[in-house]
């Protein structure tokens, strides 16, 4: 049985890790009280020669140990990140009792091993006959969906969807299709972690789009969306899972949000370049299919990366939208950029403040580039959101637009 293209899509359950703990509740408690989690990366395969200035971001707190010792040794961080955050998912949505045939499972994120696969190649430059064989599968992506559904009863489909820092949008993005085409009811969207090695970090930094030199010394400072004293964006470790299901399939977990309509294009660029008219387009096919105008949006959340290029293009296209009557944060000021699991995780932050009836601070936004517009500066605002627009974008030209409802306002409508 297919549902109407533009049904709404319910969120029921969330899993949450990045610098601020593992789970929901430490993020949202983290979104609030924004402490500084900035600082020196110090994880294996990300060291700096001492004479070159070091990398800033945000690494996650020691993982628990939670999975058996000989699971735990056969998977990389981000597999035993990905557990995690769907157990939590999975527990919050009440999935225990749904037909496991019914249920699927999107990873968002393409090269996600980098760092451990560095460290692998280097260790066995001259002995490769030692080798483990578990190398042949564990650092492909798709080693994080089979996990996934190895340990938990998913058993609708797997895939992985690659679409740079927009990856975990679209996969929200193929889930909402997967759950609207009929064919399950239950479709969990995994932004994963990705996790970049010193070689990546290097080539982001010799790109010009990650910061942050100038900030060496102060790392709290260094990540300031929309300011103007912005320089690059700052790595965050992050993963976050969500459980998206058909309107009227019951389950028993809460509704937290509705996802109303969704806008996925390509802008015709290669590289790092946005573009303004892609991004309009995304969000006004987004609002099209919600049955809605820029108008009856009440909160922005921004991809807002720090770059001065990007947060420049992505100003332009909240004018040309006409959002200045809209309030607008940037989740990446307090848990910096988790490149492929950031639309996730920013949807769930989106997702958060609908609950909470607050917004969260933008950290470090002194002097906003444009202040005409609703920015949430240094403090926590009440603000009641109905309709929010979520931007996510990915080099290569990828923009994609989401519209998330409050539970009550979940119909949509025309101004």
């Amino acid at each position: 049985m297919t549902y109407p293209v533009a049904s709404p899509v319910a969120v029921t359950g969330m899993g949450v890790a990045c610098g601020l703990g593992y789970g929901k509740a430490a993020f949202a408690k983290g979104l609030f009280e924004t402490p500084n989690v900035f600082g020196v990366l110090r994880r294996e395969g990300r060291e700096q020669p001492e004479d070159e200035t070091p990398f800033i971001g945000v690494e996650l707190p020691d993982e628990p140990e939670t999975l058996p010792p000989r699971l735990a040794r056969t998977t990389t961080f981000p597999a035993r990140v990905a557990l995690r955050v769907l157990e939590e998912a999975w527990a919050d949505a009440g999935l225990e009792e749904v037909d496991p045939e019914r249920i699927g499972l999107v990873v968002g994120g393409t090269n996600l091993m980098a760092r451990e696969q560095a460290l692998a190649a280097s260790r066995y430059a001259d002995r490769l006959a030692y080798v483990p064989p578990r190398h042949g599968h564990m650092f492909l992506d798709t080693d994080i969906a089979g996990l996934c559904a190895a340990n938990f009863p998913i058993r609708g489909f797997t895939l992985t969807v690659g679409a740079a820092s927009a990856s975990g949008a679209v996969a929200v993005i193929e889930a909402m299709r997967a759950i609207r085409c009929g064919d399950i009811d239950i479709c969990i969207a995994l932004g994963a972690l990705q996790d970049l090695s010193a070689y990546d970090l290097h080539a982001m930094r010799s790109l010009g789009a990650m910061g942050s030199e100038r900030f060496a010394d102060d790392p709290g400072r260094a990540c300031r969306p929309m300011d103007a004293d912005h320089d690059g964006f700052l790595y965050g470790e992050a993963c976050a899972a969500l459980v998206l299901t058909r309107e009227n399939f019951a389950t028993p977990g809460k509704i937290y949000g509705h996802l109303l309509g969704a806008g996925h294009v390509a802008d015709g660029s290669r590289g790092p370049e946005p573009d303004t008219q892609g991004q309009q387009r995304a969000a006004e096919l987004a609002l099209d299919e919600a049955d809605l105008t820029a108008a009856d949006i009440d909160y922005v959340n921004g991809h807002a990366t720090s770059t001065p290029a990007g947060d420049e293009a992505e100003l332009e296209t909240y004018r040309a939208l006409g959002l200045t009557h809209a309030r607008i944060n940037a989740t990446k000021s307090i848990i910096g950029h988790g490149l492929s699991a950031a639309g996730a995780i920013e949807i769930a932050a989106v997702l958060a403040q609908i609950a909470e009836g607050r917004l969260h601070p933008t950290r470090n936004l002194e002097t906003p580039l444009d202040p005409g517009f609703g920015w949430v500066g240094p403090e926590a605002v009440p603000h009641r959101i109905r309709h929010a627009l979520k931007f996510s974008f990915g080099f290569g030209g990828i923009d994609t637009a989401l519209v998330i409802a409050a539970p009550e306002d979940g119909e949509g409508r025309k101004s």
